[in-house]
């Protein structure tokens, strides 16, 4: 018993000794305690080794453009210089960047500046204003190129770093998290499929990297909602799986070729149109008119048409028909089922090459 009395004893005294010692641990030198993880994702508390990766890769961009000036009581035309600033991603080491079509377009001078402090005037492979995208390429020798993540895999929750030039304040980094994927309807560019995030983007972000945790690029900030007194931190990004096909078509064609049915002013249905209808689901849009001597006509397709699936895929939205049809290539075989005077039809339309929108 006088054995077992002292054990006890013993190991009180250990555990309080061992609580005093932990105790002045984190007191004296808290430095030596392990990293707390962001609870349910592992990561680490600072994101610095993910801006490390990274940021090397972001430059800033400034442009130059003239602008009409003319005075009222000027007859004669005059203009003025005006100076932005942007930002840019180093895609690859051998010079490509990408950045924000908007932010270079009509552009009389453009300078890009890396991380390291050096410049140079870029040259404009080619640009995609549908999706405000553009590809430049510097000759720097080898660059230090972003890793190139999957936006395919983001969930709502995710957090991201926003890293670019705003106000001309380089390397600036803002977290948020993704707010939303696959936001559309916003009327900022034709093609929408933007990551929502409420980390900060403000101006000269635009053509900036969106970074996940690991320091991988998953888009590329392109705008915010318009600011007033009840709106703040709703930003959008284009997601780096959009850039990766636009790009690759740059790097081959110089432009970005899709495919084009010529379906006009297509409109979405309401529950209510319908039903008077008899059509069953969501699914329908109605055709507001067709382009003469476009595909949709040449296949006898015509105003008023109901579109009630492209290829077997059922159409849900206008959004989703110019989607599909700009999967297509040109020269391709296009099934279209729809609805005419309550009577289903089937035809096949050959796309045609989108027409250029905007240089």
């Amino acid at each position: 018993m006088t054995d077992l009395k002292s054990a006890l004893l013993f190991v009180t005294q250990s555990i309080v000794v061992g609580l005093a010692v932990a105790f002045l641990v984190v007191l004296v030198r808290p430095d030596l305690l392990p990293t707390i993880g962001l609870r349910g994702t592992g990561a680490a508390a600072s994101y610095a080794d993910a801006v490390d990766i990274s940021a090397p890769a972001v430059a800033s961009i400034y442009t130059k453009r003239l602008v009409e000036d003319n005075p009222s009581l000027e007859e004669r035309t005059r203009f003025r210089v005006e100076t932005s600033f942007g930002s840019a991603v180093v895609i690859d080491r051998e010079g490509y960047l990408v950045t924000n079509y908007h932010v270079i377009g009509e552009a009389a001078e453009i300078r890009v500046q890396l991380s390291d402090g050096q410049i140079a005037t870029p040259e404009v492979v080619g640009v995609d204003a549908e999706t405000d995208l553009a590809l430049l390429k510097v000759d720097l020798g080898t660059l230090p190129a972003i890793r190139i993540g999957n936006s395919a895999q983001l969930r709502i929750g995710d957090v991201v770093l926003a890293i670019g030039n705003p106000y001309g304040l380089t390397k600036s980094v803002t977290q948020g998290i993704v707010s939303a994927t696959g936001r559309g309807l916003l009327n900022l560019t034709t093609f929408e499929n933007f990551i929502q995030t409420d980390a900060a983007i403000n101006a000269g972000n635009s053509g900036g990297a969106l970074i996940n945790v690991e320091g991988e690029l998953v888009g590329i900030n392109t705008a915010v909602l318009a600011q007033d007194a009840g709106t703040e931190g709703i930003g959008f990004a284009i997601p780096v799986d959009l850039v990766r096909g636009v790009v690759a078509e740059i790097k081959i064609h110089g432009r970005v070729i899709r495919g084009w049915l010529g379906l006009a002013e297509p409109d979405d249905l309401t529950n209510a149109e319908r039903a008077a209808m008899g059509i069953d689901g969501n699914i329908g849009i109605l055709l507001g008119d067709v382009y003469e001597g476009g595909p949709a006509a040449n296949a006898g397709l015509q105003r008023g048409d109901v579109v009630l699936s492209i290829n077997g895929d059922p159409i849900f939205s206008q959004r989703q028909a110019r989607l599909l049809a700009a999967g297509t290539n040109p020269g391709d075989e296009v099934k279209i089922v729809g609805l005419r005077e309550g009577e289903e039809f089937a035809t096949t339309v050959i796309a045609a090459e989108r027409p250029v929108t905007a240089e």
